[in-house]
């Protein structure tokens, strides 16, 4: 009899074995299997080493349900009730999804002495893969790339916020759903943008923070001080778009445990429920790689048009790739600002996008262009992303509306002289508006698939209906967002 694992095509035996091999040698205690769910948030469950093997032959059963929950844990869909899962095929009444790890994925936790942690893919209890994981859109939209003769090149600049904890908020009298936040205090006063004595502060917790990302294997670049009162930022190298979404939820996961278990609260949430804080932004470097050269696809030999023509500093591959990005912009917004919270960074001269603009290396358009001819590091930054962004759905907005551009040979328009005081398409100001672009972008729901696609509308309306009604809103967003994420 064929293992469930090797039915479903993710069995490696030779891996297993060594896998196996290494924990026992390594004398782990336990082993946590898990996957991003549609949040960007680890779930999973922790093994025994002994059950370690009968996970990675058949895997592991947890609830359908992990991939239905709003930003607070709550069920978005009435599973219970006939017809509410129609969109969703291979779901029902909270059925079980099998969760089969990835032995190539295997690492040891920095921070969590004797275990182990493995990624894990899912698929119903009849072989198939779960279409709406995202992780698995952005290994398709990957492959769908790499048919055109292109890779994808990320580099991540994360910005986040670090506080010290004063009270944990744990007491069992103030439990909610879901639960308060811990009660902080600043890491630093801010206002002192990259400043060396603010970075002499924060140096115990970025300790904790280069320990981690460093013991995961990250390649962590620099750790810097932001402008806003104990906000930071993180910069790492570049690599392949699968990888650099991998190592985003890796990096948000472990960073937030290592730094409570030494007394610190980071939040990757856009903006803390304080007054005079400073948003917090993910800025999403981008190039294309030609598979079979392994060159720089945004890299033209020499310049090309006016100043103003996307063509002075990007190939035409790049420059079509930018109009890719514009022409989807307003869509994919919803997946790079996936909170009610994130759109309050939208303002004029605050270096945050409020419109669909490109400009040569100006931090206030949404998509900065850095390089130019003969430069091999030719790049786009887009900057209208969140920290709290599913990085798999994020990137994979961008293949989708990339792609859409080079099939289309889409000429970006001139670069933008002014990108605040009502100039260019604006962005959406609010998820719900954000939802509805995204609901009318042909190629982003094709991309996503009519399952995701529903599933992602259905959550994310759910969690603006709460916010909607809820008497306090900056309280809503400290417990549903702060204490959280």
């Amino acid at each position: 009899m064929s293992f469930f694992a090797e039915r479903c095509g993710a069995w490696g035996a030779a891996a297993s074995e060594r896998l196996l091999r290494e924990v026992q040698e390594r004398g782990l205690e336990r082993v946590r299997v898990a996957f991003a769910d549609l949040h960007g948030l680890q779930r999973g469950k922790t093994l025994m080493p002994a059950a370690l093997q009968g996970a990675l032959e058949n895997g592991v059963g947890v609830v359908s349900t992990l991939l239905l929950k709003d930003s607070s844990d709550r069920t978005a869909f009435k599973v219970f009730e006939p017809g509410a899962l129609d969109g969703l095929p291979g779901f029902g009444h909270a059925n079980n999804l099998v969760l089969v790890p990835d032995p190539s994925s295997f690492t040891t936790l920095p921070w969590a002495p004797g275990t182990g942690w493995l990624r894990g893919d899912l698929f119903f209890d009849d072989g198939r893969p779960v279409a709406v994981e995202p992780r698995r859109v952005l290994r398709a939209a990957v492959e769908a790339l790499a048919g055109a003769g292109f890779g994808l090149v990320c580099g991540l600049e994360v910005e986040f916020h670090v506080y010290r904890i004063v009270d944990d908020g744990l007491d069992p009298a103030q439990a909610d759903w879901p639960g308060e936040a811990p009660r902080v205090q600043l890491l630093h006063p801010g206002w002192q943008l990259l400043g060396e004595a603010h970075a002499d502060r924060a140096e115990e917790a970025l300790a904790v923070v280069q320990r981690t990302a460093q013991g995961l294997g990250l390649p962590l670049r620099s750790l810097e001080i932001e402008l806003g009162p104990s906000q930071v930022e993180a910069v790492f190298d570049p690599c392949d778009a699968l990888t650099a979404a991998d190592r985003m939820v890796a990096f948000r996961n472990g960073v937030k445990q290592a730094l409570r278990r030494a007394g610190y609260h980071a939040t990757f949430v856009c903006r803390p429920p304080f007054d005079n804080v400073m948003a917090s932004g993910w800025h999403l470097h981008q190039s294309l790689v030609e598979l079979a050269s392994g060159h720089n696809a945004f890299v033209r030999e020499r310049p090309a048009g006016r100043p103003d023509e996307a063509t002075q500093w990007l190939s035409d591959t790049g420059a079509q790739w930018l109009a890719g990005l514009l022409a989807h912009a307003a869509g994919a917004t919803a997946l790079a600002v996936p909170t009610v919270n994130g759109y309050g960074r939208f303002r004029p001269n605050a270096m945050a996008p409020m419109a669909a603009l490109w400009a040569r290396d100006h931090r206030g358009a949404m998509l900065r262009v850095l390089g130019g001819a003969g430069d091999a590091a030719t790049r786009i930054e887009n900057r209208v992303g969140e920290p709290l962004a599913n990085p798999y759905l994020y990137l994979a907005s961008q293949v989708f509306a990339g792609l859409d551009g080079l099939a289309r040979r889409l000429v970006p328009p001139p670069a933008a002289a002014e990108v605040y005081g009502g100039h260019g398409e604006p962005l959406p100001t609010s998820l719900a508006a954000a939802l509805d672009a995204f609901a009318a972008d042909a190629v982003l729901q094709q991309g996503l698939g009519a399952p995701l696609a529903h599933l992602y509308d259905t959550v994310k309306r759910h969690e603006i209906a709460r916010h909607a009604v809820a008497g306090d809103a900056l309280a809503w967003e400290r417990r549903e967002y702060f204490a959280r994420y």
